[in-house]
């Protein structure tokens, strides 16, 4: 802890420019975002392709 021990104690930071973001709008930016549009349709599309092929081993 000796690194931090200048900072340890310091009161959190309040923005007077920037308002607190609720709680519903702070989770919306870690929400997921459809970045891969059509993903889950080929994951989908592909697993059904493999489960048709299954083969039994002997």
């Amino acid at each position: 802890m000796k690194n931090y021990d200048d900072i340890i104690n310091l009161p959190h930071h309040v923005s007077k420019k920037h308002p607190r973001l609720s709680m519903e709008k702070r989770a919306a930016q870690f929400a997921p975002f459809a970045a891969l549009t059509g993903y889950e349709d080929e994951v989908t599309k592909t697993a059904k392709i493999t489960e048709s092929k299954l083969e039994l081993r002997k």
